[in-house]
């Protein structure tokens, strides 16, 4: 279970590229990986690059109503798979640190070693679509040179993020971070929790 932020990386950019050779939101995903670490990066990549996709038809000025609809349920239970496969990272994570004892002054992190991979899988989402505008033919000097700026922050964000990850595996390996995880408690799509649902 390799868990550097570059491998990390890499797959997120590997299940990119992938989505891409067919830019199609029904398109299959074939998993090339087998090692269950690098299997749930990649299913969670494919996720993310599908919704990334979805919201975009779903802001279509001329959508249908009913198409609307379908989509915006559609992105529900993408969401709800998005959360499900962090969770399931976490798991392996919390395997991986049962042994280490924390030291008495170790501190808790804002997020779980899986969430912040999930800040970083969406944030090659940005970089990859923020560099496909740079290099459109059709579009202005202008345009691409605002598009650039901003891609020169996510590049610096998406180094730091990748430094905060590994120095956060390290703290949680030497024991002066703790690994606690709070599950998410979403209601939307749960009929026992959801008015709308449960008063049908």
């Amino acid at each position: 279970m390799s868990t550097s932020a570059h491998d990390c990386l890499r797959i997120f950019q590997r299940s990119i590229g992938d989505y891409h050779r067919t830019d199609d939101v029904n398109a299959p995903m074939h998993n090339p990986y087998d090692e269950p670490f690098h299997a749930l990066l990649y299913q969670k990549n494919w996720i993310d690059t599908v919704q990334w996709h979805l919201e975009d038809l779903i802001r279509a000025t001329d959508i249908q109503s009913g198409d609307l609809v379908a989509l915006k349920r559609r992105i529900d239970a993408s969401n709800q798979d998005r959360t499900d496969v962090v969770e399931q990272l976490d798991d392996l994570f919390i395997a991986r640190f049962r042994a280490i004892t924390p030291s008495p002054s170790a501190r808790l992190n804002s997020e779980t070693p899986a969430w912040l991979l999930d800040r970083i899988s969406i944030l090659q989402l940005k970089i990859y679509h923020f560099e496909e505008q740079v290099q459109r033919a059709d579009a202005s000097e202008q345009h691409k040179n605002a598009c650039q700026a901003k891609l020169d922050i996510l590049y610096i964000q998406n180094k730091d993020m990748l430094r905060c990850f590994d120095e956060l595996m390290q703290d949680l390996q030497d024991g002066t971070k703790l690994m606690k995880v709070y599950r998410q408690m979403k209601m939307y799509n749960d009929a026992a929790l959801n008015p709308v649902l449960y008063k049908k």
